[in-house]
């Protein structure tokens, strides 16, 4: 499936080293401002190729808007956009044209396909996650409009933990740490997997802000499940947390309870969702990244015709994707927050009434 969303869906297409990667934006109501620089800014977040902490491959990755739009606002109809490659460097990718990487998607699209585009992995390229910022930056523009926003950063590089959570600070930071009294041992940890051929993984931390009471779909598009579904679609991404997530095995119910008064919740253990629906508080959440599986160490795989060999990899990888995944998961969230809200709309006869009687 290349389809996301019910209500504000959007569909991605293209490859790593295709000639171009693009979405279609469905859903999106008409009125809409439709900021070009913001979407620009989103992408250029995203972007390869930026500093040391990164892959050496650059991209503009220039956004250019098919369709759906005129005279600067959505028209409601299909939001076409699309971005062309232009730093491919294929001939990377020669020796690992008939073997599998360890890590990677290669070996499963191969035994579902019988075929696969070697070159920086094809379709399961993180490089595709640049359609979905495209996606979630229109989404945000719904969102502003609404007085919603969502905020992203890194809270953990191998293990050093962020202290505090700074979230305009993160908007600054070239790796959107959210600690800076904790930035430059994160760097360090990176650079150091970067000197030595290897990776390192990461967590980036999630906050919306502002979000109404209700949303959320039950029993089978409850809120935290597509807020994981959306995450774990994101490339290297192999966990979640939602609230105190994995840490609430630990309490007991009278910690984990938040406590209620007229004011709103005492605590947020929850992270702003109960029974799948969102409950007026902050949503928090927490995405965590593997290492990334391109290192330039030697390992040992089996080529196509299932024969044991060992290979160094070339070409141009991060080597740490979380840094860049903080901003894919912002706009996932954008994209799932937008999408909740319009469906909520059919909730209550109330909604209706206001709009045709």
């Amino acid at each position: 499936m290349n389809t996301f969303g019910q209500k504000f869906r959007f569909t991605t297409f293209g490859e790593s080293h295709g000639v171009a990667l693009g979405c279609i934006v469905d859903g999106v109501p008409a009125g809409v401002k439709i900021d070009l620089d913001f979407i620009q800014s989103e992408m250029d977040r995203r972007k390869p190729g930026q500093n040391k902490l990164q892959t050496a491959r650059k991209e503009d990755d220039k956004i250019e808007i098919l369709s759906g739009t005129f005279e600067g606002f959505s028209t409601g109809t299909p939001i076409a956009m699309v971005l062309y490659n232009g730093n491919q460097k294929s001939r990377d990718y020669d020796n690992v044209k008939d073997l599998f990487r360890p890590g990677h998607a290669d070996y499963t699209y191969f035994h579902k396909y019988g075929i696969r585009d070697y070159r920086g992995g094809g379709r399961s390229s993180a490089r595709e996650t640049s359609a979905r910022v495209a996606a979630g930056a229109i989404a945000q523009l719904i969102l502003q409009d609404l007085g919603i926003e969502v905020f992203s950063g890194i809270c953990n590089i191998e293990g050093i933990k962020s202290e505090q959570f700074d979230w305009e600070y993160a908007k600054t930071s070239e790796m959107y740490a959210l600690d800076k009294n904790q930035e430059e041992a994160q760097k360090k940890a990176i650079l150091n997997a970067k000197n030595s051929h290897n990776s390192v993984g990461g967590v980036v931390a999630l906050k919306a802000t502002n979000v109404p009471k209700g949303l959320g779909e039950p029993i089978y598009y409850k809120l935290d499940s597509v807020l994981a579904d959306a995450m774990m679609s994101i490339n290297a991404v192999k966990a979640i947390d939602i609230g105190d997530g994995i840490d609430s095995v630990s309490l007991k119910g009278d910690e984990n309870n938040d406590q209620i008064r007229d004011n709103g919740f005492k605590t947020n253990h929850s992270g702003g969702i109960l029974g799948g629906i969102s409950n007026g508080d902050d949503i928090e959440m927490k995405v965590y990244f593997k290492p990334t599986p391109s290192i330039f160490i030697e390992q040992e795989t089996v080529n196509t015709e299932n024969e044991n060999v060992n290979y160094n990899l070339k070409g141009r990888h991060d080597p740490c994707v979380a840094t860049r995944g903080s901003i894919v998961a912002q706009s996932m969230m954008s994209c799932v927050l937008v999408d909740m809200i319009l469906l909520n709309m059919g909730a209550k006869m109330e909604h209706l009434r206001k709009v045709y009687k």
